[in-house]
């Protein structure tokens, strides 16, 4: 019984950030059910479920919300949530009408939460982009990268996820709670741009203090410091260091043998370039895991750079849970931890239409209350 255990929340199908939402509301508890597009190929969505692991937890039903009693079969559908949310550009959402006032009238506590990557409004609302465009123009983009190369894209963890499916997470979060006291729902509006920027607020304070230049590589945290970066080990491998105060640094030295060596003092910056030439040779000299012995215990702020896989494996994480297997696929467990409310995966991603007939019975639709929303098209899987 996670802490979200009660609230209900009906997702419209999307990708990205919102079921990444989803998945997190569900991994707390919240009662999730899916509304999927139809099965139909000429839509682009006819890939496998089964691997589609940020769709964990949910229950399914399908619907055509391009036509007028898929409409209504919504409007049926969200009189029962606590909570919608939904990715479609801004406008969408108004054209299929569902427009947020309709919303809100038929079920005056709804939560609305609008997923986008520009925001609702805004010269650049309309535009089409993904996870890189709008990390790139929160400036956090160039920050990311060696010094003299290009910006490296950070997988897509700063826009979808941590500026996006979070941020909206925490949005439709912070309505329920006020929900609860004013008994009056409203719209939240996500924005990937807006949560990119948000997570890069400590660097706005740095370089207000001098503490951060915007030249790439250049910085303490962006791996301009040779303390505070990745480097090859023998084997091709790598290791990462992150030894900023000054005791962890001399943890650092002590560890690879350079304790008693004549360099520049850390925090040198004339110095960095021999420091780093002299880190680099050092972490040449054994593999990865021959590091890994070397650091055991040691305070030196030091990890081997793992795989996806090899963190799975990792003792740490095994000794903590932090992965389970859901199917056929091996996923990170839900989190943050609760000491009374843990949180679970209760069922893998749900093919179209899985699930639905049940949860319309937990959500209180009588049998001829599914009766009427299937003759307003929605459909379940096969023998559901």
């Amino acid at each position: 019984m996670g802490p979200l255990t009660g609230i209900r929340v009906l997702e419209l199908e999307s990708i990205g950030p919102v079921p990444f939402c989803g998945m997190l509301l569900a991994d707390m508890g919240a009662d999730v059910l899916l509304v999927d597009r139809p099965d139909d190929p000429r839509l682009g969505f006819e890939r496998e479920r089964w691997s589609d692991v940020m769709l964990r937890g949910r229950r399914s039903l399908t619907l055509d919300l391009k036509s007028t009693q898929g409409v209504a079969a919504a409007l049926a559908l969200a009189a029962r949530a606590d909570v919608l949310i939904e990715g479609f550009r801004p406008g969408v959402l108004e054209r299929l009408g569902l427009a947020p006032d309709v919303l809100l009238a038929n079920n005056p506590r709804l939560v609305i939460g609008r997923m986008t990557g520009w925001g609702q409004d805004g010269p650049l609302a309309a535009r089409a982009g993904h996870d890189i465009d709008y990390v790139a123009l929160s400036g956090a983009l160039h920050a990311i990268g060696r010094a003299g190369e290009p910006p490296v894209p950070p997988l897509n963890l700063v826009g979808d996820f941590g500026g996006g499916g979070m941020l909206l997470a925490f949005g439709v979060l912070c309505a329920v709670i006020e929900a609860n006291t004013s008994g009056r729902g409203q719209v939240v509006d996500a924005a990937m741009i807006d949560g990119a920027s948000l997570l890069s607020t400590m660097f706005y304070g740095m370089s207000a203090a001098g503490a951060w230049t915007e030249r790439r590589g250049d910085n303490v945290l962006d791996g301009g410091a040779p303390w505070y970066a990745c480097y090859e080990t023998r084997d091709g491998r790598h290791v990462a260091i992150g030894a900023i105060e000054t005791k962890f640094y001399a943890a650092l030295l002590d560890r690879l043998g350079l304790a008693g060596a004549a360099l520049p003092a850390q925090h040198d910056r004339s110095g960095w370039p021999l420091l780093r030439e002299r880190f680099a040779q050092a972490f040449r000299t054994r593999t990865r895991d021959e590091w890994v012995a070397v650091f055991d215990g040691s305070d030196a702020c030091f990890a081997p750079v793992l795989t996806f896989a090899e963190a799975a494996a990792h003792p740490h994480p095994v000794a903590r849970n932090a992965h389970i297997a859901v199917g056929r696929v091996v996923q990170p467990a839900p989190a943050p931890r609760f000491s009374r409310t843990p949180g679970e995966v209760r069922r893998p991603p749900p093919e179209r239409g899985a699930g639905g007939r049940a949860a319309l019975a937990t959500w209180g639709f009588s049998a001829a209350d599914v009766a009427s929303l299937e003759a307003q098209g929605v459909r379940f899987a096969s023998g559901d």
